[in-house]
């Protein structure tokens, strides 16, 4: 089965294209420790996704957003238009339906009596799919629409944030605790400028 999935990177197909490119990213976010066999990290998750997209030759971005994260989508709606794509995003509560009307009780609604509008993944997706975008980036969608949106998207789906309301959008925080940055100084000197 492994080399049967491998073949798939092998070729001219869009799996192929996309294997080799993220694979070229990957080996451009590190750089070597120049008179070392160290090596550090160069590049932020935004920098990833903006070198990525480049290398695909992609120049219209959708970008499926949490309506709690729409300040952190205009600045990266910025910067990627700053770094020379066309981005457009969609609001995960696109169509402004109240839970209600998925069956759910008011108990289900973090204001219980008051109008709340359920998530829409799916027409995230399909209005993206409209705008012909040619990759869709998740920033903070819920668990389960993220799953949904990508499961509609016409354009291969990246993950820029994870929702997170207890570590600010960090999960992986709680899998570290704080023995994270100790071993990682241990490991390599900090190098500070004078």
């Amino acid at each position: 089965m492994i080399q049967e999935c491998f073949e798939l990177y092998k070729g001219d197909s869009d799996d192929a294209k996309i294997a080799k490119v993220a694979a070229k990213v990957e080996g451009l976010c590190y750089q070597p420790v120049p008179g070392s066999e160290a090596v550090n990290a160069r590049w932020n998750r935004v920098e990833d996704t903006i070198a990525f997209a480049k290398l695909m030759g992609y120049e219209k971005l959708g970008i499926a957003t949490c309506i709690g994260l729409l300040d952190e989508t205009e600045r990266l709606a910025s910067i990627l238009k700053a770094q020379g794509f066309s981005p457009v995003s969609v609001c995960c509560k696109a169509g402004s339906i109240d839970k209600l009307e998925l069956g759910l009780g008011e108990s289900n609604k973090v204001r219980p009596d008051t109008f709340e509008p359920a998530c829409n993944p799916v027409a995230q997706a399909k209005l993206l799919n409209r705008a012909q975008t040619e990759m869709n980036i998740i920033v903070g969608l819920c668990v389960g629409h993220d799953m949904l949106f990508s499961k509609y998207s016409e354009a291969p789906v990246a993950t820029l944030v994870v929702k997170d309301r207890v570590t600010g959008h960090n999960p992986v925080s709680v899998l570290y605790g704080q023995n994270f940055y100790h071993k990682r100084l241990q490991a390599q000197p900090l190098e500070v400028e004078k």
